[in-house]
């Protein structure tokens, strides 16, 4: 779609107050609106690509805005029966005019808001309505509104190429091609760690950080990127973790979902999370890599840590899933609960253990956690945030 300019709607007569709506733009999704009167819209989701369902990430553009009046915004088509919008949380808001003016980015915003059940469904599945009003801070302004806070493909790419530019950090960081997506988008590996002198290098253990398999859950892009800035800045830590540690990191596992507003799955129209176990190599190319590269790792060095990232639309918190049989091993280095236990004791504010699961359900035998912990990496988790 790059090059392709969305064709602008026109308006009929000056004193038309009907609000244009876009999302034909990198990572933005809305499918349908409906305007109900003057000031009230009702908006219908894109389902992931080739599929008829995955309903809940929104990324669109709002233009010919009115200040100060009441508008009302409902979504029709979300499918799961719970959300974190019954407990709190809002939909963001961008406003051009604003971070032109006051240096304003994206915000929390809405009033009223509420999730429930409403009348409508579709081949047995039942939808449920995301309703708040707003009222816009400028005239004539051009807003956003989103799910969560965007991170696109084009993001992620503009910080490799600033790292790729610092002289310092290009040194004890390698951007490297992992492989080509469906639409040939790169997914690229990073390697870091310090330049190291003579044989010690193989005595360093390996640490495996993933994160974007689904598209919609942005945050965990932002953890990604926060972890990043810390493991490559000139702290005493960050210089003991890189003279003692190989961290390898693919930052977006799912390009070409993340591109076209996917909320979950890739232009199969698959989640890739469920496939770590295929071999499917032409289908799922960016799985069969991450997989095929943690076992070279694995024949060069121990891994200490693998970590897929997400982000949770119903829990509060951060907190991971990880793996343990029954009767778990005794060896306190080998049990999966004490690297979560550990984080709780630092951040007790954000991380809670008391969140954490450690059973292995069948339902989840596919994802990158289980077949890595499968594989033999003990410390196998994913990370979710709200």
């Amino acid at each position: 779609v790059r090059g392709l300019s969305p064709s602008k709607q026109i308006l009929h007569e000056n004193g038309d107050n009907t609000l244009i709506f876009e999302a034909r733009f990198e990572s933005g999704n809305l499918q349908k609106v409906v305007k109900v009167n003057e000031f009230e819209y009702q908006l219908t989701l894109r389902t992931d690509l080739y599929t008829s369902k995955y309903t809940q990430w929104y990324y669109f553009q709002v233009s010919n805005t009115q200040a100060g009046m009441p508008y009302r915004f409902t979504i029709v088509n979300f499918t799961k029966p719970n959300s974190l919008y019954k407990r709190g949380m809002r939909p963001l808001l961008y406003s051009e005019a604003d971070a032109k003016k006051h240096n304003v980015g994206w915000r929390r915003t809405g009033n009223e808001i509420k999730y429930y059940r409403n009348n409508a469904g579709q081949g047995g599945r039942q939808y449920f309505s995301l309703t708040w009003t707003f009222q816009f801070p400028h005239n004539r302004d051009t807003c956003y509104f989103a799910h969560c806070y965007p991170y696109t493909y084009s993001n992620l790419q503009d910080y490799l190429v600033s790292i790729s530019k610092d002289p310092v950090k290009s040194k004890f960081c390698k951007i490297h091609i992992l492989c080509h997506s469906l639409a040939r988008n790169i997914v690229y590996v990073l390697t870091i760690t310090n330049p190291h002198e003579g044989d010690k290098d193989t005595k360093r253990k390996a640490v495996i950080l993933t994160a974007r398999v689904h598209p919609g859950e942005t945050n965990s892009s932002w953890i990604m990127k926060g972890f990043l800035d810390y493991i490559l800045g000139n702290s005493g830590n960050a210089q003991v973790l890189r003279n003692n540690f190989v961290f390898k990191v693919i930052p977006m596992l799912n390009p070409d979902g993340v591109i076209v507003g996917n909320h979950r799955c890739s232009l199969s129209g698959q989640d890739l999370n469920r496939k770590y176990k295929s071999n499917l190599k032409e289908f799922y190319p960016s799985i069969w890599y991450t997989r095929n590269m943690i076992k070279r790792v694995m024949e060069e060095r121990d891994i200490i840590l693998y970590c897929d990232l997400h982000g949770h639309n119903r829990k509060k918190n951060v907190f991971v899933y990880g793996c343990e049989r029954k009767q778990q091993a005794k060896a306190p280095t080998l049990h999966p609960r004490v690297f979560p236990l550990l984080l709780s004791k630092i951040c007790p504010d954000k991380f809670s253990f008391s969140d954490c699961r450690f059973r292995v359900q069948k339902s989840k035998e596919g994802t990158g956690r289980v077949v890595m912990w499968k594989m033999g990496i003990s410390n196998s988790y994913t990370l979710e945030a709200s």
